[in-house]
């Protein structure tokens, strides 16, 4: 059992502090649920200083617009149910989809207005006139638990998250290494080299959040735009050591298991300088000569064109080719993180490609539709189920079933942490009547009241900082706080307290059945349409249809990627869908390379690229239409074979042709061979050998 840190006790105390700071206000000032002031503490607090500012800026934005929303909705509706219960799931469900579209702390602002507006109007069907008091002290309430717990976050001892980031960075640079290591050694299959995969993947996502949070913990803006271009730089480095990796194992192969003179040395030396530790720091730019050596022994050890006529010259210029690019993204990662951790000197990217530069974001909107819609249809049947049953207190069984699927819509499989709710609910309830009726009769002053609240609250506290027991703690916390219902004077009622809190019982196992029914489909669906999704933008890249921006194409398949991959099991299947997944992108790169190189090349090499493409569109058009991964048509090998042949046999004829016109000509055409070869590989991984050289063509 691993015991609270010091750090997870201070936070405690602090968020104690905050809570009792905020109930006394409330206390004194009358608010008429100064509990809800102490429980908005818990709900806002965060072991570090941006995450809190950043959630209690969005959340009294959110209530303020929840609030505003129900006093605008609950006077002309409040008469037709039926009618008012659609336009309080149309409200929520409108809100809930901005929220699981913004993919940043800003995220929150959308969540609590959806689900401000039935916190606010349920209860108030019964009395319509006061919904706006209700608004007005319910907002009153929730403010100032968020600015005691801003205050006192932010004064007594503040946790910085920027050093949390750096832990997780560093995190990620072990798990690089590793995956780095294995690659270039020749491993790309295996349960640990699998799980490796899915843990970067898992990083790069959750540090979205983390760095959209940074700008409100008094970072400089320069290191916050560093700490977003090494987030960029950290999601290449896996498709590109992917893309690594076939024509590593192709020379290894072709070789008899052995490596082309000098590459297995060049190779030991990458590992060696990946697993090396970053270099002291230096004021200015942060040069790296292990990274140039490198570089210059690549470029050595290029084939002339000559010998890339063959099929191991091909692959061994391929290979070269990728290593640099690797070497140019580790270097740039590690002069990044220098920069971020000693926040000093300045950046000159190694690299650089046409490609990089969109912004663009992945979203499934079918899936996200179908999320708000379950939350729509879930408040919509709970209102019906209130309204023809009259039960005085369905609104509270309603708010908290709307909550619920609001918290985890997100999800792929929402319905185990629904259940969580419910379990933590249950709780919660359990302790507030122990402290209503057993505990509290006996409390006379203030003082006291912090006094046997501190013990239960404190080691609650301790559990909010670790992932595992987070979202429990923070539930029982606030939900006791909540039900416990302090006010200025003792005024518990059995009877009441049981109706109110079964009622939300009742609304939390009703959202989980709700959710289980509705949503039992896991990430194996999100798993499959993100696949689809995958195959219809691999498609776009080779069709002759013209593409808005390619480089926010890029950018949309890269973060498709990152959410495909932490979907997907560990394994040690050298055909599992995430390293096919890899494959898929550099084939969709690789098509978008070509596209671009044809304009450029002159002779009979457009047309047999145009006729590789065409058979990448078809393949991937048939696996879209078909729903399932197809076998690839062997004529397209063929076709690649001789594009292969067309594009070396150009090189060599301008090979002996001297100017600056010549030498662009190469290099296209090694670019264009280079692609070929990845393609080739992609499509066909098991056929990491020799090709077969085209047929001759006869004459007509």
């Amino acid at each position: 059992m691993v015991y609270p840190s010091i750090r997870d006790w201070l936070f405690s105390v602090k968020t104690f502090a905050a809570a009792m700071l905020a109930l006394y206000i409330g206390l004194a000032l009358e608010l008429p649920r100064p509990y809800w002031a102490m429980a908005s503490v818990y709900i806002v607090s965060n072991p570090f200083v941006g995450a809190t500012r950043s959630k209690a800026l969005y959340r009294v934005f959110g209530t303020a617009i929840g609030a505003a929303g129900a006093i605008l909705v609950v006077p002309p509706f409040v008469e037709s149910p039926y009618l008012f219960s659609v336009v309080v799931a149309l409200w929520t469900g409108t809100l809930l989809y901005l929220a699981i579209s913004e993919r940043t702390a800003r995220s929150y602002v959308f969540l609590l207005a959806g689900y401000t507006l039935p916190m606010i109007a349920l209860p108030s069907v019964t009395n319509p006139g006061g919904v706006f008091d209700l608004a007005i002290t319910r907002t009153e309430e929730i403010t100032l638990g968020i600015v005691c717990a801003s205050i006192v976050g932010g004064a007594v001892f503040p946790s910085r998250l920027a050093p949390t980031i750096i832990e997780r960075t560093d995190t990620w640079f072990r798990d690089a290494a590793f995956y780095s290591t294995e690659t270039l050694s020749g491993r790309i299959a295996g349960s640990a080299i699998s799980a490796a995969r899915q843990r970067l993947a898992a990083t790069i996502n959750g540090l979205e959040l983390l760095l959209s949070q940074l700008a409100y913990d008094h970072t400089r803006p320069d290191i916050l735009a560093r700490a977003h271009e090494l987030r960029g730089r950290m999601q290449l480095l896996l498709p590109l050591m992917s893309a690594l990796a076939d024509p590593l194992i192709a020379l290894y192969n072709s070789g008899r298991h052995s490596w082309p003179d000098g590459l297995e040395a060049l190779l030991a030396d990458v590992i060696e300088w990946f697993n090396a530790p970053l270099p002291a720091a230096s004021l200015g730019y942060h040069p790296d000569p292990s990274a140039d050596a490198l570089r210059a022994r690549i470029a050595a050890m290029q084939p002339p064109p000559a010998a890339m006529a063959s099929w191991d010259g091909a692959l061994l210029s391929s290979a070269l080719w990728r290593l640099k690019q690797v070497v140019n993204v580790w270097q740039d990662c590690r002069t990044l993180r220098i920069i971020i951790t000693r926040e000093e000197g300045s950046w000159r990217p190694r690299f650089r490609h046409w490609r990089l530069g969109g912004t663009e974001r992945y979203f499934d909107r079918g899936i996200m539709l179908f999320s708000t819609g379950s939350a729509v249809g879930a408040i919509i049947l709970a209102c019906s189920l209130w309204i023809s049953s009259g039960w005085a207190d369905g609104a509270g069984a309603v708010t908290l079933a709307a909550i619920a699927c609001c918290f985890f819509a997100a999800l792929d499989e929402p319905a185990p942490m629904v259940f969580k709710f419910f379990t933590s609910a249950a709780a919660s309830v359990v302790f507030a009547g122990i402290y209503l009726f057993a505990v509290l009769p006996h409390v006379h002053d203030f003082p006291m009241l912090v006094i046997i609240f501190a013990a239960p609250f404190i080691f609650a506290g301790t559990l909010i900082p670790r992932p595992q027991f987070n979202l429990a703690a923070m539930l029982v916390a606030v939900n006791t706080a909540t039900f416990i219902s302090i006010q200025n004077a003792y005024d518990a009622d059995f009877l009441v307290f049981v109706n109110s809190n079964l009622a939300g019982l009742a609304g939390l196992l009703y959202a989980f059945l709700w959710t289980r029914v509705t949503r039992p489909f896991g990430a194996e669906l999100a798993a499959a349409r993100l696949l689809r999704s995958s195959w219809a933008d691999v498609a776009l890249t080779a069709s002759t249809r013209p593409i808005d921006d390619p480089r926010n194409l890029a950018a949309r398949m890269l973060d498709r990627l990152m959410q495909l991959i932490p979907r997907l099991a560990a394994t040690d299947d050298h055909r599992h869908p995430s390293i096919e997944s890899f494959r898929d992108l550099r084939i969709a790169f690789n098509a978008l390379d070509l596209r671009r190189l044809t304009r450029k090349l002159g002779g009979e090499v457009p047309a047999a690229i145009d006729h590789v493409l065409e058979g990448v569109r078809e393949h991937f058009e048939t696996c879209v239409d078909q729903r399932v991964r197809q076998p690839v048509p062997a004529g397209l090998m063929a076709s690649i074979d001789t594009a292969v042949a067309r594009v070396t046999a150009q090189g060599l004829a301008n090979a002996g042709a001297p100017g600056a016109t010549s030498q662009t000509s190469a290099r296209l055409l090694r670019d264009a061979l280079h692609a070929l070869v990845g393609l080739r590989l992609s499509l066909f991984p098991a056929t990491l050998t020799t090709p077969t050289p085209p047929e001759p063509e006869t004459a007509a």
